[in-house]
């Protein structure tokens, strides 16, 4: 069973400080208590949103923002307004990446991923979850994860490939038991009561009752727990559907009964077939008056919506024409018996439509009316081959489904590979064995002139290095403070050690940059500076190098400029023509790098990701050196008391 109980003590508390908060204070606990009621209580989630939105125009807190659009498009999403949802979905992810919160992103794919399968766009949806599996794959996080996984079991199942989806569903309920005595939020107790919701779907479909009806309340027993009620009336309707299917007709009634007693009008169509097959199971008890009152709810709940669900509006006429002829009221039970066909014609279902000619044949056959008996079964063979070529074209079309979805899984997966093959070609790349040669050569030589202090010196600012770039090959993030700092120390090796002060640099970083909170990919402007220092600057025997880091425009890139006043492009390419090695050499390192850009850029609407421009002399007009902007994707990472940087 999942516990929240100090979860629960602390909305509590909330609440009755709720009164005293003003300002920026109230609006974080309205958050905090929307967030809650988003999953325990949804008219109340309503009301907090609705003074959260009129103080918020007030505030400039982008996560208050985020919070408040997120908690409506999930609770739009329950209230089957889709179209809603998305446009807060979208809101609260454009805020996401404003801010480079890389968890906050991924966390609204996840939910985002879910209103898209509601709106039968399961490919969107799929797409969604990749992205939040790559930033996963970055920033690991087991809550998240578990969460990832369970949506993933969903759409499989949507694909009807009960074999994938159980074993997402699966792996996503080990995960979340990892996490061992961890308190859950209340949002992940909701992912665990789909997960069982999804296992319980599975084997009602393959007719394995004893298990759907144990999965199904398995999630009644966690809402219950928890005062979760907003998908509560769907998990009752559930479990007395199995026990109806079981023919145990008593316990069917009890959960149907429990539909109705929530007082949330979330599913009023929840409400519409539970009332229904409530009035099935006592018509079949004999109860016809209380059957035929709650057939009459069901049918006012059916038609009560702007768009009436003409398929339940079918089944309910159908049990009402059966009970009429039960009581012997045949006008009425013609009637009823002729709406529920007509009402599956409007459905378009040829399913409900053969069911209904195929009941009403076997009604008129028992009463020894042959002729219509006759006729109502030619129109239950019509009906029910048009379902069988309709099942055999959904079947294709589902082939053709999972295997485009396949397909997907497995390009994202061999860009993965790409990546980390691409990282450790990188490192093996990054260090040009002459830079390492010489450096240590110049020190060997300090040693031998017996000018130790500065020998001692450079060896430790090389070893440092060194240690540097095997630590940060082994990280896909490191901060822009870091790398920075590593860049240094490469370019002073360089200074005095190979240029003996002939080589002079520069670095800016904008003021807007905080360097240790944004974080950059490893290895990505390190391969550029020594391409300027072997191609611009070494046949010269020196020269200048300026590195600039400033923040993009959309504030999720950073465009860094390295500029050199070295012999230009042309120059090199003559050169490097005559010497195999240095063209080897920008091939493996600038080269590599840029496919990694490419891949880290994948779903971005830029697509030169390097610019590299050819400077010239203003009055000769002749080379006078070269200059590269890169466009770097930034994430936002957090500080931790020894000085160290993680992924937010």
């Amino acid at each position: 069973m999942v516990h929240q109980n100090e979860a629960y003590k602390a909305v509590r508390r909330l609440e009755n400080r709720l009164s005293n908060l003003k300002d920026d204070k109230r609006l974080s606990a309205l958050a905090e208590l929307a967030g809650y009621y988003t999953f325990t209580n949804i008219g109340e989630a309503r009301k907090l949103l609705e003074e959260q939105r009129g103080a918020l125009e007030k505030s400039r807190s982008p996560e208050l923002l985020l919070q408040y659009h997120l908690n409506t498009a999930i609770i739009e999403n329950q209230f089957y307004n889709f179209k809603l949802s998305e446009v807060h979905f979208l809101k609260a992810l454009q805020l996401a990446e404003a801010n480079s919160n890389i968890n906050r992103q991924t966390e609204i794919f996840i939910d985002y991923a879910g209103a898209l399968v509601n709106l039968q766009e399961n490919e969107r949806a799929a797409s969604y979850l990749e992205k939040a599996k790559i930033n996963l794959e970055a920033f690991p996080d087991p809550v998240l994860s578990a969460r990832l996984t369970c949506r993933e079991g969903y759409i499989w199942l949507h694909y009807k490939d009960f074999d994938q989806a159980i074993e997402f569903f699966h792996e996503a309920e080990k995960m979340y038991e990892a996490l061992g005595g961890v308190e859950l939020a209340i949002k992940d107790c909701f992912f665990i009561t789909l997960i069982h919701s999804g296992l319980g779907a599975i084997h009602e479909s393959a007719n394995d009752m004893l298990r759907a009806v144990d999965a199904y309340i398995k999630a009644v027993q966690i809402c219950e727990s928890l005062g979760m009620r907003s998908r509560l009336e769907w998990h009752y309707l559930n479990v007395g559907k199995v026990y109806m299917a079981l023919n145990d007709y008593e316990n069917a009634e009890e959960y149907f009964l429990k539909v109705d007693q929530i007082p949330d009008d979330v599913s009023r169509s929840a409400k519409a077939y539970a009332s229904a097959n409530l009035g099935y199971c006592y018509f079949i008890g004999g109860a016809y008056e209380e059957a035929l009152a709650l057939f009459n709810k069901a049918e006012y709940l059916s038609k009560e919506n702007n768009l009436a669900d003409y398929e339940n509006l079918s089944i309910v006429s159908l049990w009402k024409g059966l009970l009429y002829d039960a009581i012997g009221k045949e006008k009425k039970a013609d009637k009823y018996l002729a709406d529920a066909l007509q009402y599956a014609n409007q459905a378009g279902k040829p399913r409900q439509q053969a069911k209904v000619c195929k009941d009403i044949a076997s009604l008129y056959a028992e009463k020894g009316d042959f002729r219509n008996a006759y006729e109502y079964q030619k129109l239950y063979s019509q009906f029910a081959e048009k379902y069988v070529e309709q099942v055999n074209t959904f079947k294709v079309k589902e082939l053709e489904i999972k295997y485009e979805a396949e397909k997907k899984r497995r390009e994202a997966e061999l860009l993965r590979l790409q990546a980390a093959g691409l990282q450790m070609k990188a490192l093996r790349a990054q260090m040009n064995p002459h830079f390492m040669f010489n450096a240590l050569n110049s020190i060997q030589n300090y040693i031998n002139s017996e000018n130790s202090d500065f020998a001692a010196k450079y060896l430790a600012k090389f070893a440092k290095l060194m240690r540097a770039n095997l630590e940060y090959s082994e990280l896909e993030i490191i901060s822009l403070e870091n790398e920075i700092e590593f860049l240094k120390d490469y370019l002073v090796i360089n200074q005095k050690l190979r240029f003996q002060d002939r080589l002079d640099f520069e670095i800016t970083v904008d003021e807007a940059i905080e360097e240790d909170i944004l974080g950059v990919p490893t290895m990505i402007v390190q391969p550029y500076v020594e391409n300027a220092i072997e191609h611009g600057l070494r046949p010269q025997k020196g020269g200048k190098i300026k590195i600039d880091f400033s923040l993009m425009q959309d504030e999720t890139m950073i465009l860094c400029i390295i500029e050199d006043n070295g012999v230009g492009r042309a120059q090199t390419r003559e050169w490097q023509e005559a010497d195999f090695y240095h063209q080897k050499h920008k091939s493996r390192g600038t080269d590599i790098t840029l496919k990694r850009l490419e891949i880290l850029h994948a779903g971005g609407k830029e697509k030169l990701f390097v610019n590299i421009v050819d400077l010239l002399d203003p009055v000769t007009q002749k080379p006078s050196g070269t200059r590269v902007e890169i466009q770097i994707p930034v994430v936002e990472m957090q500080v931790q008391r020894n000085g160290s940087a993680l992924p937010l």
